[in-house]
């Protein structure tokens, strides 16, 4: 077990871990952020979705000793920002959502790329998504969510 330190949606966080433990693992059962989900446990569905240091990537395959001095963002870190609102009432308007279980990677996968590209075109939103499995809606009421949240957030200069 070893102290690990990082900052979590802007709160300083010190855990004592494992260094091989699984960063899903303390974000759910220690921290309780549990939008936050396991789906396959391999990195392969995108359920368990966060941004380290403004990356995207799969908690569930990232060991705690990478998170020393990392920044982490869930969507409990992003939800009630103008960024995370943005994108998260663009997917419901454009029925991007339905059973919700991978609407929080969705909305994470979605602030990563545009933050990145502001403005990306439906090849790059489908590229952006792709590490994000849902069995619910289809992908292109997702693509049309994205698109919207891009648009919306151009009128309202949040990626400038």
């Amino acid at each position: 077990m070893q102290h690990i330190t990082f900052i979590l949606n802007g709160e300083k966080q010190v855990v004592n871990a494992d260094p091989s433990s699984r960063l899903l693992d303390i974000l759910r059962d220690t921290l309780g952020m549990t939008a936050v989900k396991e789906g396959c446990g391999e990195g392969e569905c995108g359920a368990c979705s966060v941004l380290k240091d403004g990356k995207l990537v799969n908690s569930c395959i990232v060991p705690m000793g990478s998170v020393q001095g990392a920044e982490i963002t869930t969507l409990e870190g992003l939800r009630d920002t103008a960024e995370g609102e943005n994108i998260i009432s663009a997917y419901s308007d454009s029925g991007a959502v339905q059973c919700g279980f991978c609407t929080p990677g969705m909305v994470m996968a979605a602030a990563a790329l545009l933050r990145e590209n502001p403005e990306p075109d439906e090849q790059e939103i489908r590229e952006a998504l792709s590490g994000n499995l849902c069995r619910c809606t289809g992908y292109n009421l997702l693509v049309k969510g994205v698109t919207l949240a891009s648009e919306r957030g151009k009128e309202k200069g949040i990626w400038q």
